[in-house]
């Protein structure tokens, strides 16, 4: 049943939150197969830069507003200008050796609404399609929900950029809708798909990661037993 004012008119749920949430902090998150760190262009831009070149055809790059980079220092001056401010605030994604093999960002924060996104993702060959990419998307959301304890997690990309889509709703994002003619880069047109999970819907998500990146999910060489299946999704 809809909640209704005095006049009959239906309005919103009430907010259980208190407001404004806090904003993300700069401390690690530290999982079984990886650590987030906030972002040292200084420590992370040679490995980053060795990683992303495994991308041999750049392909990596086609939706992101800058890139590829040609060289080493190109890409550290770009990181110095881009990855060091406070939002988005950026993090690198680190190996079990330490090595950095990707990065992400918290952006568009919005404390006053509980509302965050998740976005420069970019993975490199040693990190995409493995159970470090995985478990990195999850303790990013984590530190939103549990920790930050805010309303909307959302995620945004081009509406072309399939990989990214599939990856959002494999996560357990819900599809919104698309921004016609939302904005443009390389001088090209983007329609924005958005995406969000909401903190009523997280904790059958968060069940649902910690279930699959259980070690009890993984063979001895690594290789799940069974698919992730967010609440919603066919297994």
């Amino acid at each position: 049943m809809p909640v209704t004012n005095a006049l009959g008119q239906p309005i919103g749920d009430p907010i259980d939150v208190a407001l404004p949430r806090p904003v993300p902090p700069r401390s690690e998150m530290r999982g079984d197969t990886v650590t987030i760190v906030l972002t040292d262009p200084a420590r992370d831009a040679e490995a980053l830069f060795r990683a992303y070149v495994l991308d041999a055809d750049a392909r990596n790059w086609t939706y992101l507003p800058y890139g590829p980079f040609g060289s080493l220092p190109e890409f550290t001056a770009w990181m110095e200008t881009t990855c060091t401010g406070t939002d988005p605030l950026f993090h690198t994604v680190l190996d079990s050796d330490g090595t950095a093999v990707g990065l992400a960002s918290y952006l568009r924060i919005d404390p006053s609404a509980g509302v965050i996104e998740v976005g420069h993702i970019h993975f490199s060959p040693k990190l995409q399609r493995t159970r470090m990419s995985t478990e990195a998307m999850y303790l990013m959301m984590a530190r939103v929900f549990d920790e930050l304890g805010y309303r909307r997690y959302e995620w945004k990309c081009d509406a072309l950029n399939g990989p990214s889509r599939a990856t959002a709703q494999r996560l357990g994002f819900s599809y919104e809708g698309t921004f016609r003619q939302a904005t443009h880069y390389k001088g090209r047109n983007r329609d924005t798909a958005w995406f969000s999970v909401t903190d009523k819907e997280w904790p059958a998500i968060k069940a649902e990661f910690q279930r699959w990146l259980s070690p009890a999910n993984f063979d001895a060489q690594g290789q799940q037993k069974s698919r992730l299946a967010m609440p919603g999704t066919l297994t």
